[in-house]
């Protein structure tokens, strides 16, 4: 019997702090912006905010190079900004999650600075230091894993930038001062954290050559799960979240369904659930994300039915399709076009209607889409810049990497939240921002969705609510039907309290599904097309809908 609680039932909505909303005027969201709509996000129906990175940083990678874990970053505010923010939403029945990035820090950050004085320094060990570099490995932003250092005539490693140097997990002391600030902020009331590239943590300190043109391959078996990882999540669960009734929820990159309960099963007592990435990837190439290829809807239903089998009633993940790090939804998995609101209500109840904890990125709830700005130097994402820089240097063509920047930027998540049609989006009142929005704010964006009782932001009002009385939604079984549709997805999720049946047309085109005979005399619960529905086995392009057996057949 599968355990239930509050953090399996719950729904996580991410902020990205920097384009949220700006009540200063610099050009750049805030604290006080976030505690200014937190009404707004209650009335969604959202139960947890995750926000991320919010700590002091030079803000080499937006945040997620930290150089000091117990401050908030000045552009962000102060922290009696963050503590009236952490109370409003409390009072309001909201949790607070942070971003736990420990993979690595700043290299601005006190440890990295003294590290970097002497060979034998104390914090030399913090990072990992070596005379001669050790291997081939490259950066998940381009260029060597491996940075050289002239003052100590060594190289230090960086799965990402620079200016991120990873930390030594195999050093003691960094274990208790990572656990140390956990405590910090979870004594403060933080009511959790999600955990940046947590399966990274433990290195192979052989440190193997990569195959330099499968960079997907040196990702899931050379830079996650070493051997290890789950000695230190364990440690940490004992020494810091089993004192605390809050959420953990791990980025899962280089996890594979096989691997999921080695993270998630509570009598291992590491996580409570990972979110995985290969769903995400299935448009991505041996190269990674820049060498894209076309995915299928078959591929997709498969990642799913496959984490289930999987977990079973042991483990738990969490659901999402969007974030900070990936295109928006209805550009990817959606139609953004002629479909747009259309496709932006199925996916989303795709998410409500699967087992696992489901994480709304901000703006999805109103269907805001991929920017595609006219010229590459618009782009702010150092993975963008380096790429530019690369192309340019190898003289290739960039009109085919713009091609591929519009689809898969991670800028597309980072325009201003769109708020309304005035300058900026309403996003802020500065003169420049840090990012340009998406000049389609003035169709898309808040005021204008809760004006229309049939927008996108009250569809998701609708089937979180449905969500939250449906617990069967939440814990019960799956079985999927027409498993082999490369344009349908068809599946029940049923337990002793209900049995529903899910219906999602994935394409541009009127589709009839197989008839399920005991769902003949069902109920529809929800769908996404208003108006009466002429046979429940015809879908609509893009149509979703949610029905209910009121007995089982």
């Amino acid at each position: 019997m599968m355990k239930t609680t509050w953090w399996k039932e719950a729904i996580v909505y991410q902020i990205y702090p920097r384009s949220f909303l700006d009540t200063t005027g610099n050009g750049f969201g805030d604290l006080n912006g976030i505690t200014s709509k937190l009404d707004y996000l209650k009335s969604l129906g959202v139960d947890v905010l995750w926000l991320s990175p919010i700590f002091q940083s030079p803000d080499d990678d937006n945040g997620y190079d930290i150089s000091d874990y117990r401050n908030i970053m000045e552009k962000f505010g102060f922290m009696d900004d963050f503590d009236r923010m952490l109370k409003a939403a409390h009072d309001r029945g909201l949790k607070i999650i942070l971003d736990l990035v420990v993979n690595h820090t700043s290299d601005e950050h006190k440890w990295f600075k003294e590290s970097k004085n002497s060979s034998n320094n104390y914090y030399r060990d913090y990072y990992f230091w070596r005379k001669d570099k050790p291997s081939n490995w490259l950066s998940f932003f381009g260029g060597d894993a491996w940075e050289y250092d002239s003052k100590t005539k060594a190289y230090y490693l960086h799965l990402f930038s620079k200016k991120q140097p990873d930390l030594n997990w195999e050093n003691e002391q960094v274990r208790k001062e990572v656990y140390d600030m956990m405590h910090f902020w979870l004594k403060k009331g933080v009511d959790g954290f999600r955990m940046d590239v947590i399966p990274m943590i433990s290195k192979f300190l052989d440190f193997p050559d990569m195959d330099r043109n499968d960079f997907m391959n040196a990702i899931n078996n050379l830079y996650t799960n070493g051997p290890r990882l789950h000695e230190f999540l364990r440690e940490m669960n004992e020494q810091v979240l089993s004192k605390y009734d809050v959420m953990s929820m791990g980025e899962g990159i280089g996890i594979a369904a096989h691997q999921g309960l080695l993270y998630t099963d509570e009598l291992r007592r590491e996580l409570q659930m990972v979110y995985h990435f290969d769903h995400m990837a299935l448009d991505w190439g041996d190269n990674g994300k820049f060498d894209p290829k076309s995915w299928k809807l078959t591929e997709f239903k498969h990642v799913f039915r496959s984490w289930y089998r999987e977990l079973g009633d042991k483990g738990w993940i969490t659901l999402f399709l969007d974030n900070h790090d990936f295109p928006r939804m209805v550009s990817r998995f959606g139609n953004d076009k002629e479909y747009r609101v259309e496709s932006a209500k199925l996916l989303i109840t795709l998410l409500m209607t699967l087992r696992g904890t489901p994480c709304i990125y901000q703006g999805s709830e109103i269907g805001m889409t991929n920017v595609q700005f006219d010229s590459l130097d618009d782009y702010k994402d150092i993975e963008i810049k380096n790429k530019v820089k690369e192309w340019r240097a190898q003289g290739r063509n960039m009109e085919e990497l713009k091609f591929i920047v519009h689809k898969i930027a991670r800028d597309n998540a980072r325009t201003p939240l769109q708020w309304n049609k005035d300058m900026h989006s309403g996003f802020s009142k500065a003169e420049n921002i840090w990012i340009d929005s998406n000049p389609n704010f003035t169709q898309i964006n808040v005021e204008s969705a809760l004006e229309n009782p049939n927008s996108i932001w009250y569809y998701y009002k609708k089937i979180i609510s449905l969500r939250k009385m449906h617990k069967t939604l939440v814990y019960g079984n799956f079985e999927e039907f027409m498993s082999n549709s490369e344009d349908v997805y068809v599946y029940r999720r049923w337990d002793e309290k209900g049995n529903y049946l899910i219906t999602l047309n994935f394409t541009n085109h009127p589709q009839f599904i197989d008839t399920i005979p005991e769902f003949e005399k069902s109920t529809l619960l929800i769908g996404n097309y208003s108006g009466s529905m002429d046979n429940k086995w015809a879908l609509r392009p893009w149509e979703a809908r949610v029905f209910y057996l009121n007995r089982f057949g």
